[in-house]
């Protein structure tokens, strides 16, 4: 097993908020919780959730490719996204990203030598009012991120 008995439990929280025929329904689900606690969807994670929940492993694919918010090969410990949609992308998205780009010394896909950090482009995190937007870790969110707000995060995020 990849997973531990706690995220089993999660995962069946999940399911039980569905008919038993429609078990599929918590493939998303299984797959957010799967990613906290390894860090990224291998094809053998994909394969072990697809077996628990009793769907086709490509069916669980699917969804996790089709989905940018999986991670599909590891990342840091931090996983920056920045929107760049347009809106966010005028709004100052271009200069957060440059900012952060020169800080953390990678682009787009890569991830900082030590590990600590992976830096992503996004879509629209639907805050294009709060531009520049970043994600960290597909769970919170930062918005107005000036460049001193940037150096405070990546600051806060080191520790």
């Amino acid at each position: 097993m990849l997973l531990s008995e706690q995220c089993y439990q999660k995962i069946d929280r999940e399911l039980a908020k569905y008919p038993d025929d429609q078990r599929q329904s918590a493939v998303m689900a299984a797959l957010a919780h799967a990613q906290v606690e390894l860090g990224w969807i291998s094809p053998e994670t994909m394969q072990e959730l697809a077996d628990y929940i009793r769907m086709p492993a490509i069916a669980v694919q699917e969804v996790a490719t089709f989905y940018n918010m999986y991670n599909l090969k590891p990342v840091g410990k931090h996983k920056i996204t920045v929107c760049t949609n347009l809106p966010c992308a005028l709004s100052g998205g271009e200069r957060a990203a440059h900012h952060l780009k020169q800080k953390l010394g990678i682009d787009y896909r890569d991830t900082t030598a030590d590990g600590e950090f992976t830096l992503m482009e996004g879509e629209c995190m639907g805050a294009c009012g709060d531009a520049p937007v970043l994600l960290v870790n597909n769970h919170r969110m930062c918005s107005f991120m000036s460049n001193d707000k940037i150096d405070s995060l990546v600051e806060e995020l080191k520790k």
